[in-house]
């Protein structure tokens, strides 16, 4: 069977899992043996693409054309509040796209997010792959916060699509992170799932019975609340406090305000463990007309963070209350609470949580790796037919008809599970209308937001109040709605499915889909080098280290001085090659180098 890869797509880092051998799910390590992937993309002057680690290594001295948090901006609309707000924070340019989305503009090319979301998975697709090398890993579950609307859903899956891969599902982040948990065990019991991640925060309720089944109860959450505004809250502290001081907003010069991010968010990690942290920034920045070096050096202790903070931990407790209502159960119903995402660390978070569901929560899974875990655990569920595990997930946002006066009409509401279907009658608004136009919309939080829209036409006048439309919505396992609009008196009947749009087009996505293979060739190419490179290299080293004692036994006779030569001539050609970037030659040259090293090994251990 098919393996299938279960990403955790994450606003500040992501991961990837795989079911393995002997059906045990495992995080995958990169190369530099990290389970957690930075999610940070960054072009160099030179045009190289970088993703992860090393992107992240350079983002100071590269910020204006370095992206991290790129997750809260899926989806969206730029003239939202949430792109809004990012706009004033982030060092990179956000401007706006063709469709009224979001574009990121890198040096002097710009990327919708879907791309740069599709290049943080294509090197978690290259993590699985160096692990099972040989092995087709193409199919993949991502997981989404379970907040997102249909717009973000499809944007995810689209950069995905743009990835290479075949995202068989989209898994809600705490759902999975529930089937990790309860994965492998016999148990009965009610749990809440609070994941608080680097860029939104989730908590659904899940009943997991006997036999594998996982039924979420009710869920909620913010789709721009997450780790990213607590550091916000220290980065504003200190920068206020430094222009109080100084007369300069540190927020008009781009490296100086991702120096500050960057020590803000140790300064936070710190916090967890320590009662206070120093942030100290030398030559922060030149001021004044002798171009005088200021330094910012300030200490923040825990309790100035919580205070800091507290609204929006406050926020986090609104949305679990929210979540048990919606469930009708009380803190009492709740045996379990487990934790989720890295914020999950902070101390204040840990007592908010416990005070809200009135016991201490469950340290028993990885905060950073659960989710991809849980991704894994699906993507194998769906594949394989003998796997005992039955997923029951609701839909996080109420859906519905706009009726005349702009009332929403709720047909399915929040936390349904599914799949589903409700059906409702309505009457047509004016004398002698021959035609409805049906807008299909969903509700999040106090807003609307349009899914689709489609004509019933054909209608006979009628007198007002006289023609009765018979509307019926279903959404399937996969999330997928469908509307069916029916005159009640003919049997006429028009129907739509709704697909969401992400903001880029059709063309745009296959254009995009090729790009990104072309550049996955060219990096699997430069890989290879990279990996023939350093075998010659190592041969060299340990041929050199022998040559000196090589000599001094072989150089006498006329055989070993032109084994000598050739040794040095094939020496000076393997490293003209790797001057050169010539992966041909280079795997050639390191073909004679190989013979040469166990020729030289030979004659060093032959008895005197």
């Amino acid at each position: 069977m098919e393996r299938v890869i279960g990403i955790d797509l994450g606003t500040t880092n992501s991961c990837v899992a795989i079911i393995d051998d002997d059906g045990i799910p495992q995080v995958i390590p990169n190369r530099g043996g990290y389970k957690t992937t930075p999610s940070i993309v960054a072009v160099t002057e030179g045009g190289r693409r970088l993703v992860g680690h090393i992107a992240k290594r350079q983002s100071i001295t590269n910020s204006e054309n370095t992206v991290y948090t790129a997750k809260r901006l899926i989806g969206r609309k730029w003239d939202s509040a949430p792109v809004r707000s990012a706009r004033q924070s982030v060092s990179y340019t956000i401007d706006e796209g063709p469709h009224g989305d979001v574009r990121i503009k890198l040096r002097d090319e710009h990327f919708s997010v879907q791309e740069i979301s599709a290049m943080i998975l294509q090197e978690m697709k290259l993590v699985a792959e160096e692990s099972f090398p040989g092995e087709p890993l193409n199919r993949a579950v991502i997981t989404v916060p379970a907040y997102f609307n249909d717009g973000q859903r499809q944007a995810t899956k689209d950069a995905g699509h743009i990835a290479g891969l075949d995202v068989i599902r989209i898994i809600n982040e705490p759902t999975a992170a529930a089937l990790a948990y309860g994965y492998g065990k016999s148990m009965n019991k009610t749990i809440a799932v609070f994941d608080l991640g680097g860029g939104t925060f989730d908590v659904s309720i899940l009943e997991i019975g006997e036999g594998g089944v996982f039924k979420v109860v009710a869920t909620a959450g913010d789709t721009f609340l997450g780790g990213e505004d607590f550091d916000l809250r220290i980065v504003d502290w200190l920068i206020d406090g430094f222009k109080k001081e100084h007369g300069v907003d540190l927020r008009e010069d781009r490296m100086a305000l991702q120096r500050v991010k960057d020590a803000a968010e140790k300064a936070k990690c710190e916090l967890s463990a320590v009662k206070e942290a120093d942030v100290n920034l030398p030559f922060i920045i030149s001021h004044g007309p002798d171009n005088e070096s200021l330094h910012l050096q300030r200490s923040i202790d825990r309790a100035t963070f919580e205070t800091l903070c507290a609204d929006l931990l406050e926020r986090c407790l609104d949305i679990c209350r929210g979540a048990m209502k919606d469930a009708r159960l009380t803190a009492s119903d709740i045996e379990e609470v487990v934790l989720v995402g890295g914020m999950t660390r902070m101390p204040a978070v840990q007592k908010a949580c416990s005070d809200v569901f009135k016991r201490e929560p469950s340290k028993g899974v990885h905060p950073d790796e659960v989710v991809a875990i849980g991704a894994a655990i699906q993507g194998k569920a769906l594949l394989d037919e003998q796997e005992d595990l039955i997923l029951l997930d609701v839909t996080p946002h109420a859906l519905g008809l706009l009726t005349a006066g702009n009332h929403f009409d709720e047909l399915i509401g929040q936390n349904t599970t599914v799949p589903t279907s409700a059906t409702k009658t309505f009457t047509t608004s004016r004398d002698n209308q021959t035609a409805v136009k049906i807008l299909v919309m969903q509700r999040e939080s106090d807003e609307n937001q349009l899914l689709g829209e489609f004509l019933l036409t054909g209608l006979r006048a009628a007198q007002k109040g006289q023609i009765e439309i018979e509307v019926t919505f279903s959404i399937d396992s996969d999330g997928i709605v469908s509307v069916f609009a029916k005159d009640c008196e003919t049997g006429l009947e028009q129907s739509i499915q709704v697909t969401s749009s992400s903001g880029l087009s059709q063309e745009e996505i296959s254009q995009m889909m090729v790009s990104a293979e072309e550049y996955m060739i060219e990096r699997k190419g430069d890989d290879e080098l990279e990996g023939v490179r350093q075998n010659a290299e190592k041969l060299i080293a340990e041929i050199e280290k022998l040559f000196p004692e090589v000599e001094a036994l072989v150089a006498s006779s006329d055989f070993g001085r032109e084994a000598l030569a050739k040794t040095r001539d094939v020496l000076a050609l393997t490293k003209d090659a790797i001057a050169k970037n010539e992966l041909a030659a280079i795997k050639e040259h390191s073909e004679a180098l190989t013979r040469t090293l166990k020729m030289f090994k030979g004659v060093v251990s032959r008895p005197t």
